[in-house]
This record gives C-alpha cells, sequence and structure tokens, in this order.
C-alpha cells in the first residue's frame, strides 16, 4: 500500500476510534442518572360541572453522583383539559418541590430542596391539546458518605377553592 495511502487509513481508523470512545464517553456521562418515573391525577376541586378538569402528571425523579456531588432534577410531563390552555385564572400558583435527600433507616433526610415555580406558566400555557413538560433546574449538594436520592412532590393552589396549595406526591428515584 503506497505511504500516502496508508497514512490514510491509519488517520480514519484513529478518528473513528476517538469517535467511538467519545460517544461511549457521552453515553455513559448520560447515562449516570438514575431515575424513577411514577404518574398522578390531581382533580380541580373547584370544579365539578361537565367537562375534564384533571392534569395527569408523569413525574421523572432523578439523581446522580459525580466529582464528590449529588446531583437531582425533576422533569415532568402532563396533559391538562384543553379548556385550560391560556387560561391565568385556574390556579393561584404552582410549584414543584424538588429534595435531595440522604437515604437513612426510617425517614430520609432532606439535605437541599428548592421550589421552582416556572411550572405554573407551563400548566396554564400547555400546547393546543392541553399538554406539555416542564424541567426543573438541578440541585447540586456535596456529598458526604452513604447514598442520596431525589424527591419531591407538584403543589397546586387552585383558584377559587380556599385550601391554598395540595401537595401531590411521586416515586423517589433510585438511590447513588
Amino acid at each position: 500500500m503506497p505511504a500516502l495511502k496508508r497514512t490514510a487509513v491509519t488517520l480514519l481508523t484513529a478518528a473513528a476510534v476517538t469517535g467511538a470512545t467519545l460517544a461511549t464517553a457521552t453515553t455513559a456521562s448520560a447515562a449516570s442518572y438514575h431515575c424513577k418515573t411514577s404518574s398522578a391525577s390531581v382533580d380541580n376541586p373547584a370544579y365539578s360541572g361537565p367537562w375534564a378538569d384533571n392534569y395527569n402528571f408523569d413525574v421523572k425523579l432523578c439523581a446522580k453522583r459525580s466529582g464528590g456531588y449529588i446531583y437531582t432534577y425533576a422533569r415532568v410531563d402532563f396533559e391538562g383539559p384543553v379548556s385550560y390552555v391560556n387560561m391565568t385564572d385556574t390556579l393561584d400558583g404552582a410549584r414543584f418541590h424538588l429534595q435531595t435527600k440522604k437515604s437513612t433507616s426510617g425517614t430520609d433526610p432532606v439535605v437541599k430542596s428548592a421550589n421552582y415555580t416556572g411550572i405554573e406558566y407551563k400548566l396554564e400555557h400547555g400546547n393546543t391539546a392541553g399538554n406539555g413538560s416542564y424541567t426543573t433546574g438541578t440541585i447540586k449538594y456535596k456529598a458526604g458518605s452513604g447514598r442520596y436520592l431525589a424527591d419531591g412532590y407538584i403543589q397546586l393552589d387552585w383558584n377559587r377553592d380556599g385550601r391554598g396549595y395540595g401537595n401531590t406526591y411521586f416515586s423517589a428515584s433510585p438511590t447513588v
């Protein structure tokens, strides 16, 4: 094989191996989150008419350990009533309460938490079918020894029901 062809083949082989290595590293990095998805349906207690009024939620809670830190986040997919699209008077407030917890025997203590209020806008402005999604920010926590997990719940304050925030809970992520 001429030297020029041999060099080209060597360079292409090296590029292919490097590309495969990068793809593997990217996949491994993305796969390091451990997640659990659970579902719930929430009824608007202020409405008892004939039209659909439930929000159906699928919440994926995720946690990973990397570089001495625990990272947690949640993704919320929802199906809402078409009648709620662009209706800003259905909810007085909504937020996702994300928690990073240390896994212990008994009740897992919360080591860090945050409220993400951007979900209210998403719920009130779903697509034309009333559906949408929302992803929280990521909580970063300096890990000690032991195992950690992501947990959280949606808090909805329905307009005209006089009850304030009601909590809807979901299954925690696996421990990391």
